[in-house]
């Protein structure tokens, strides 16, 4: 498989990508909508951005054709607490729109339909041809990933698992054990909790290469509402 040289490690180091995302319901939940912020940050310096839906996917790939995607589809299953590209007809979807990169969950959960992680990352690169981001929670999981094939390994997952629900991200214990024990081939992305530009060069400091921020630059929905939260609480 020929990987796409704006994936490699060495192209990311020290980068930023920014989620574009909106909530269910949001009216920021529309394809324009998000394509516009897309637009903004990669004007604005951001190597890449990460999409949620084949959609929005799609409708950032028409606009700003050159762009950096990294693709995933939320979808929940009943069987399973998976959410995030959780299986091959996401995988294949989220690819067909026009994604770089596939973020999938590479933790250890039971996946739908009892899936199995590691086929689905062998099917997805020898079918597809599909770079993957291995969305972990853990050393143990994201070690895994990287051995299964995943180019990128991300923090993603850390703290929002059943078995590190007890632990807040930004990742900062993990990083630097994953910076250690990763292939050197292997970007290291942070994504989590990163809240302002000293966390992000922080992370960058504990060995990621680059630094993934959604919600502190276009979580419109959520900044505002802890804003007012916050100043009612303040009354």
């Amino acid at each position: 498989m020929v990987v796409d040289p704006r994936l490699l490690r060495g192209a990311l180091q020290g980068r930023l990508i920014v989620s574009v995302q909106a909530p269910q319901g949001s009216p920021m939940r529309d394809p324009s909508v998000i394509a516009a912020m897309a637009e903004a940050s990669l004007a604005n310096g951001a190597v890449g951005v990460r999409l949620e839906s084949p959609e929005h996917i799609g409708a950032v790939r028409q606009r700003c054709p050159g762009a950096l995607i990294v693709g995933l589809w939320k979808r929940v299953y009943p069987d399973s607490s998976v959410y995030i590209t959780p299986g091959w007809e996401e995988v294949r979807a989220v690819w067909a729109a026009g994604a770089d990169i596939v973020a999938i969950d590479a933790t250890a959960r039971f996946r739908p339909g009892g899936e199995d992680l590691a086929s689905l990352i062998e099917r997805s690169q020898r079918d597809l041809g599909a770079p993957l981001m291995a969305d972990a929670d853990s050393l143990e999981n994201g070690l895994s990933a990287a051995a299964c094939g995943c180019q990128w390994v991300g923090t993603t997952l850390f703290g929002y698992t059943e078995s590190t629900a007890d632990q807040r991200p930004p990742a900062w214990e993990l990083l630097p054990l994953l910076r250690q024990q990763l292939p050197p081939e292997t970007a290291l992305i942070c994504e989590g909790g990163i809240s302002s530009a000293d966390q992000a060069a922080r992370a960058l400091a504990a060995g990621a290469d680059s630094v993934v921020v959604g919600t502190a630059i276009t979580g419109v929905d959520l900044q505002v509402a802890a804003y007012v939260e916050r100043m009612a609480a303040g009354r």
